[in-house]
């Protein structure tokens, strides 16, 4: 603690942080905002970490000027390098960090406890709090890791199943709380007797609750991703409120606590958006891989294909045009393509938006994120409940990348995996024009019926070069 420097200073800091972050999770909201929110918020969290170092003179403020330039320097490569495809794995692999770390700050805080306290007994408060701390960060940082690893390809996004599945986490979660209960209750904050051997019970805890975070992200499959995503963002933050309630520092309790809310917030409006329960998204082994015995029942012999031709003579007759993008989009980097279609078409009257479906892509508002990179004003992004009533009225659609949220199968098929979900009613509309590789099914793994209706039109091809050939055939037109 620096000397002659009254305590309300830290506090008075520390208020002005929590402010920050509150405001910056309110610009975060919009999209128009959510640039300045993330400055704000990372303003925030800029002071309360300088003013904690420099205060209780936990390093010296050379060594965290270069702990920053290295830091920015990181986030400036992976700003620059990350594809916007791949930011939903980024973004777990960020929740697991934070995590992880929330978890070994609490273990290094009882170590010096212990150390000045041999023998001795820690307030139960902070034995609870530090237990909660282990427990969430390690299923946070190894669920994540399998989360991000899913996504990416590294493991195979299909959820993996096997027999007792759900007795494994039971243990390992029994075996984490006995552990966090040991740290609390006994007078040997770290050390448990076990067959003559001394173990840490910390350690303990955080190696099961590690394993439990494996177990639990596994057998979810590539479909459910994002909502895993957006609950492990929560845990993340609840670990960091622990961490702070073992160090007593105020701004890490808002912090975390901040994080968690938006992050259950979150997860629940995304549940909804799939009319899933979170038992179910966590237990339900939606994402398994499908079969396609069904797929020649459905489309053989009703699959109309079109061309960039006659999509341009198309788009001569149009008032009205629809666009639903989807994960297929963002692979394809095919936003500008997209946008200047867009653009075009508006120059020459036709009203043109865009329907965003709640879990289009690989985490929210990752259509809008593209969309904005592509400069589509925000205005023609309409989300599913806005544009749902207007497909009655819209002469056509084109649904780029996206397969299960356009599926009509949700509507019509109690037995679907898909059932209830809330899609985009587009085969209301005049013309549907499709524009993907294959016939190959979602994450759902089931087909769509919206591509055999007489009134869907298969554009096949990758996404940014079909649409371009679009474009140049509608230019040419004009």
């Amino acid at each position: 603690m620096i000397a002659g420097i009254p305590e309300s200073v830290l506090s008075l800091a520390y208020l002005l942080a929590a402010i920050l972050f509150i405001q910056g999770l309110r610009d975060m909201t919009h999209p128009r905002t959510a640039t300045r929110g993330n400055l704000t918020s990372a303003a925030g969290m800029l002071l309360a970490v300088g003013v904690t170092v420099v205060w209780f003179e936990i390093i010296s403020p050379v060594v965290l000027l270069a702990g920053l330039v290295v830091g920015s320097l990181v986030g400036v490569f992976l700003a620059v390098r990350v594809e916007m495809t791949e930011m939903p794995q980024l973004v777990g692999v960020f929740n697991g960090f934070g995590g992880g770390a929330s978890a070994l700050v609490a273990g290094a805080e009882l170590i010096e406890l212990q150390g000045g306290n041999p023998g001795g007994a820690i307030p139960v408060d902070v034995g609870i709090a530090a237990a909660a701390a282990g427990l969430i960060g390690a299923v946070t940082l190894f669920g994540s890791m399998v989360a991000a690893g899913k996504l990416h390809g590294v493991i195979g996004g299909s959820a993996i199943r096997y027999t007792g599945e759900h007795v494994v986490k039971a243990v390992l979660l029994g075996v984490a709380v006995v552990a966090g209960v040991y740290l609390v209750v006994q007078p040997d904050v770290l050390s448990a007797s076990l067959q003559g051997s001394w173990v840490p019970s910390f350690w303990i805890l955080i190696l099961a609750a590690s394993l439990l975070g494996i177990a639990l992200v596994v057998p979810i499959g590539g479909a459910d991703m994002p909502v895993v995503i957006a609950l492990l963002n929560s845990y993340s933050g609840l670990a960091a409120a622990g961490t702070g309630f073992v160090l007593n520092n105020t701004a890490l309790i808002i912090a975390g606590t901040l994080v968690g809310a938006a992050g259950m917030i979150l997860t629940v409006i995304m549940c909804e958006s799939m009319n899933r329960s979170l038992l179910n998204v966590l237990f339900g082994g939606f994402g398994e891989t499908g079969s396609d015995e069904e797929m020649p029942d459905i489309y053989e012999g009703n699959i109309t294909e079109t061309s960039p031709e006659e999509m341009g003579i198309l788009l001569d007759s149009v008032n009205r045009v629809v666009i639903v993008p989807g994960y297929g989009m963002a692979v394809a980097q095919a936003q500008h393509a997209v946008a200047e279609l867009a653009t075009l078409l508006g120059e020459r009257g036709v009203e043109v938006e865009f329907g965003i479906h709640p879990v289009a892509g690989r985490m929210p508002g990752h259509m809008n994120v593209l969309l904005a990179e592509a400069d589509v004003p925000y205005e023609r992004m309409k989300e599913l409940e806005e544009i749902n009533p207007t497909f009655s009225q819209t002469d056509l659609v084109i649904v780029i990348g996206a397969n299960d949220v356009v599926n009509p199968l949700a509507n019509t098929d109690d037995s679907s995996p898909i059932a209830g979900m809330p899609v985009l009613n587009v085969s209301e509309a005049g013309t549907v024009i499709v524009n993907k590789r294959s016939l190959s099914p979602g994450f759902s793994g089931i087909p769509n019926p919206l591509f055999a209706e007489d009134n869907t039109f298969m554009l096949f091809g990758d996404g940014k070069a079909t649409m371009q050939a679009v474009v140049n055939e509608y230019k040419e037109s004009r």
